[in-house]
Protein backbone atom coordinates (compact mmCIF):
# COMPACT_ATOMS: atom_id res chain seq x y z
CA UNK A 1 0.00 0.00 0.00
CA UNK A 2 2.86 2.05 0.71
CA UNK A 3 4.35 1.56 -3.01
CA UNK A 4 1.25 2.38 -4.55
CA UNK A 5 1.06 5.93 -2.20
CA UNK A 6 4.66 6.60 -3.30
CA UNK A 7 3.96 6.19 -6.60
CA UNK A 8 0.63 8.22 -6.76
CA UNK A 9 3.15 11.14 -4.99
CA UNK A 10 5.87 10.97 -7.66
CA UNK A 11 3.13 10.40 -10.72
CA UNK A 12 1.60 13.57 -9.49
CA UNK A 13 4.88 15.36 -8.67
CA UNK A 14 5.64 15.17 -12.40
CA UNK A 15 2.00 15.10 -14.31
CA UNK A 16 0.36 17.90 -13.04
CA UNK A 17 -1.20 20.59 -14.74
CA UNK A 18 1.13 23.09 -13.56
CA UNK A 19 4.36 21.28 -14.34
CA UNK A 20 7.27 21.93 -11.27
CA UNK A 21 10.03 23.44 -12.99
CA UNK A 22 13.48 21.93 -11.46
CA UNK A 23 17.25 23.67 -11.68
CA UNK A 24 19.42 20.59 -12.97
CA UNK A 25 20.48 19.04 -9.50
CA UNK A 26 17.35 19.58 -7.98
CA UNK A 27 15.41 16.90 -8.55
CA UNK A 28 17.45 14.08 -6.40
CA UNK A 29 16.34 16.07 -3.45
CA UNK A 30 12.96 16.24 -4.28
CA UNK A 31 12.85 12.60 -5.61
CA UNK A 32 14.64 11.14 -2.31
CA UNK A 33 11.85 13.08 -0.38
CA UNK A 34 9.34 10.76 -2.01
CA UNK A 35 10.28 7.93 -2.22
CA UNK A 36 13.40 7.48 -0.30
CA UNK A 37 16.48 5.59 -0.26
CA UNK A 38 15.06 1.94 0.24
CA UNK A 39 12.52 2.45 -2.79
CA UNK A 40 15.51 2.77 -5.17
CA UNK A 41 17.94 0.41 -3.36
CA UNK A 42 15.95 -2.60 -4.42
CA UNK A 43 16.38 -2.37 -7.43
CA UNK A 44 20.19 -4.24 -8.83
CA UNK A 45 20.66 -1.88 -11.58
CA UNK A 46 20.79 0.74 -9.15
CA UNK A 47 22.68 -0.30 -6.32
CA UNK A 48 25.16 -2.20 -8.42
CA UNK A 49 26.50 0.88 -10.14
CA UNK A 50 28.83 1.84 -7.00
CA UNK A 51 30.23 -1.96 -6.79
CA UNK A 52 31.16 -1.07 -10.18
CA UNK A 53 32.28 2.03 -9.93
CA UNK A 54 34.15 0.38 -7.17
CA UNK A 55 35.97 -2.42 -8.92
CA UNK A 56 35.53 -2.40 -12.79
CA UNK A 57 36.57 -5.70 -13.21
CA UNK A 58 37.40 -6.96 -16.57
CA UNK A 59 34.66 -4.57 -19.15
CA UNK A 60 36.28 -6.32 -22.30
CA UNK A 61 35.25 -9.97 -21.20
CA UNK A 62 34.66 -12.49 -24.40
CA UNK A 63 32.86 -15.85 -23.90
CA UNK A 64 34.63 -18.11 -21.55
CA UNK A 65 35.73 -21.51 -22.18
CA UNK A 66 34.63 -23.69 -18.98
CA UNK A 67 37.13 -26.42 -20.30
CA UNK A 68 40.45 -24.47 -19.43
CA UNK A 69 39.35 -22.71 -17.15
CA UNK A 70 36.76 -23.72 -14.20
CA UNK A 71 33.62 -21.08 -13.23
CA UNK A 72 34.03 -19.36 -10.03
CA UNK A 73 32.18 -16.51 -8.54
CA UNK A 74 28.55 -15.14 -8.71
CA UNK A 75 25.79 -16.74 -10.82
CA UNK A 76 26.83 -14.30 -13.85
CA UNK A 77 30.25 -16.32 -13.76
CA UNK A 78 28.89 -19.83 -13.15
CA UNK A 79 25.55 -19.44 -15.86
CA UNK A 80 25.87 -21.06 -19.12
CA UNK A 81 24.72 -18.01 -20.37
CA UNK A 82 27.79 -15.49 -18.10
CA UNK A 83 27.26 -11.69 -18.21
CA UNK A 84 29.16 -9.07 -17.45
CA UNK A 85 27.37 -5.40 -16.37
CA UNK A 86 28.49 -2.30 -17.38
CA UNK A 87 27.28 0.82 -16.19
CA UNK A 88 24.58 2.72 -18.67
CA UNK A 89 24.40 6.83 -18.51
CA UNK A 90 21.48 8.93 -19.57
CA UNK A 91 21.98 12.27 -18.40
CA UNK A 92 18.13 13.76 -18.99
CA UNK A 93 16.79 10.75 -16.81
CA UNK A 94 17.32 9.93 -12.92
CA UNK A 95 19.15 7.72 -11.73
CA UNK A 96 20.85 8.68 -14.67
CA UNK A 97 23.31 5.40 -13.82
CA UNK A 98 22.14 2.08 -13.70
CA UNK A 99 23.68 -1.47 -14.13
CA UNK A 100 22.77 -2.92 -17.54
CA UNK A 101 23.47 -6.47 -17.59
CA UNK A 102 25.44 -7.98 -21.45
CA UNK A 103 25.54 -11.22 -22.79
CA UNK A 104 29.38 -12.43 -23.01
CA UNK A 105 28.13 -14.85 -25.77
CA UNK A 106 25.97 -15.72 -28.49
CA UNK A 107 25.60 -19.41 -27.95
CA UNK A 108 25.16 -20.78 -24.27
CA UNK A 109 27.92 -22.75 -23.08
CA UNK A 110 27.45 -26.67 -23.09
CA UNK A 111 27.96 -28.15 -19.39
CA UNK A 112 29.46 -32.00 -20.51
CA UNK A 113 32.45 -29.84 -22.05
CA UNK A 114 32.71 -26.16 -21.46
CA UNK A 115 32.75 -24.89 -24.66
CA UNK A 116 30.01 -22.72 -26.59
CA UNK A 117 26.95 -24.32 -28.38
CA UNK A 118 25.79 -21.98 -30.99
CA UNK A 119 22.64 -23.84 -31.35
CA UNK A 120 21.19 -22.22 -28.26
CA UNK A 121 20.93 -18.43 -27.69
CA UNK A 122 21.66 -16.53 -24.92
CA UNK A 123 19.43 -13.63 -23.99
CA UNK A 124 18.77 -10.49 -22.10
CA UNK A 125 16.06 -11.21 -18.43
CA UNK A 126 14.78 -7.48 -18.86
CA UNK A 127 13.13 -5.98 -15.71
CA UNK A 128 10.61 -3.22 -15.76
CA UNK A 129 12.12 0.24 -13.51
CA UNK A 130 10.35 3.29 -13.15
CA UNK A 131 12.84 6.17 -13.78
CA UNK A 132 12.10 10.00 -13.96
CA UNK A 133 12.85 11.49 -17.60
CA UNK A 134 14.32 14.98 -17.59
CA UNK A 135 12.66 17.50 -20.31
CA UNK A 136 12.65 21.34 -20.75
CA UNK A 137 10.42 23.22 -18.49
CA UNK A 138 7.63 24.06 -20.48
CA UNK A 139 7.10 27.84 -18.30
CA UNK A 140 10.53 28.14 -18.18
CA UNK A 141 12.02 32.12 -18.72
CA UNK A 142 14.52 32.72 -21.94
CA UNK A 143 18.04 31.68 -21.19
CA UNK A 144 16.83 30.06 -18.07
CA UNK A 145 17.99 26.28 -17.73
CA UNK A 146 14.93 24.88 -15.69
CA UNK A 147 13.39 21.08 -15.88
CA UNK A 148 10.28 18.73 -15.45
CA UNK A 149 10.33 15.42 -15.14
CA UNK A 150 8.01 12.47 -16.51
CA UNK A 151 7.44 9.11 -15.12
CA UNK A 152 8.69 6.52 -17.75
CA UNK A 153 9.05 2.59 -17.17
CA UNK A 154 11.96 0.91 -18.82
CA UNK A 155 13.21 -2.38 -19.58
CA UNK A 156 16.53 -2.66 -17.78
CA UNK A 157 18.87 -6.00 -18.40
CA UNK A 158 19.76 -7.66 -15.35
CA UNK A 159 20.82 -11.11 -16.26
CA UNK A 160 21.07 -13.47 -19.43
CA UNK A 161 19.60 -16.74 -19.96
CA UNK A 162 19.95 -19.61 -22.05
CA UNK A 163 16.77 -20.16 -24.52
CA UNK A 164 16.01 -22.55 -27.52
CA UNK A 165 16.11 -20.04 -30.86
CA UNK A 166 13.02 -18.87 -32.42
CA UNK A 167 12.60 -20.56 -35.80
CA UNK A 168 10.29 -19.30 -38.59
CA UNK A 169 7.56 -21.74 -40.13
Amino acid sequence: MLKILVLLAVTRLCLTEGHRCYAKGDLEKHYRSFVGRMELERYPPYYMVRELERNPGNTHEDCPNYRVKRPMGDHSRRSISPWRYRIHVDENRFPKKLAYAECLCSGCIDPKDGTENLSMNSVPVEQTMMVLKRIDCPHRKLNERKYTYVVEYIKVPVACTCVIPKTHS
